[in-house]
């Protein structure tokens, strides 16, 4: 047995879920890519699995070389609280309206200061990300928000699924979100909600690490 120390992609809080991770390691170990596949989630629990291994070289890094993100996050909107699906959705019993929250998510698509997303006790050394893409779509009594991104802070899709579902429900206007992102202050947006429905669905490389696709959908 050869002891081996592995550097993940990124961690998810309790209760976050992660449909996919990236891990690499350094080892002089000589194994087929299918090997390590098969060998590995012989030691792993059910719920995990090792879906592909490749070699890659010194410049790459599992959390650094990371060009983006992608999250999901399932939302169901329903009076009484779920029941099969406990713990793999988050849950509002407020009715919400899709065109409130689908006219409100403009106001994140690009670079800026997300401070009024970001917890107290996030260590990013700036609140600056720039989202790429977020977007909400609905299946019967769930929504489902789809966010792309260079990076995210700690805690910052839950503060903005807080957010949304305020603005969901008009307790507060659609051009909320731009007003949060200008006030630059995380005691005014809603309070951060639920990880249950929170998945870490994609992480992105350059294309010289030729990689495999590294994204799960985590639809129900």
């Amino acid at each position: 047995m050869v002891p081996i120390s592995v550097i993940a992609a990124g961690r998810t809080d309790t209760g976050v879920h992660a449909a996919l991770q990236v891990v690499h390691f350094e080892t002089d170990v000589a194994r087929d890519a299918i090997a390590w596949v098969r060998g590995g989630n012989q030691f792993l629990p059910d719920d995990i699995s090792i879906r592909w291994a490749v070699p890659v070289n010194d410049l790459f890094h599992a959390r650094f070389a990371a060009t983006s993100r992608r999250y999901v996050y399932l939302l169901a909107s329903q009076p009484h609280r779920p029941g099969l699906n406990r713990g793999l959705v988050g849950w509002t019993h407020w009715p919400l309206e899709i065109s409130r929250i689908e006219a409100a998510l403009p106001a994140l698509w690009g670079k800026h200061d997300f401070t009024s997303f970001r917890a107290s006790e996030c260590q990013a050394k700036s609140p600056i990300k720039t989202i790429y893409s977020a977007k909400v779509t609905q299946r019967g009594n769930v929504l489902r928000f789809d966010f792309h991104a260079d990076a995210f802070l700690h805690h910052m899709i839950r503060n903005i699924v807080g957010a949304l579902v305020y603005i969901g429900n008009a307790r507060q206007p659609s051009d909320w979100l731009k007003t949060l992102i200008a006030q630059k202050d995380r005691t005014l947006a809603a309070p951060t909600f639920s990880p249950d429905g929170l998945y870490l669905a994609g992480i992105e490389y350059d294309h010289r690490f030729e990689l495999p696709e590294a994204f799960v959908d985590p639809c129900l």
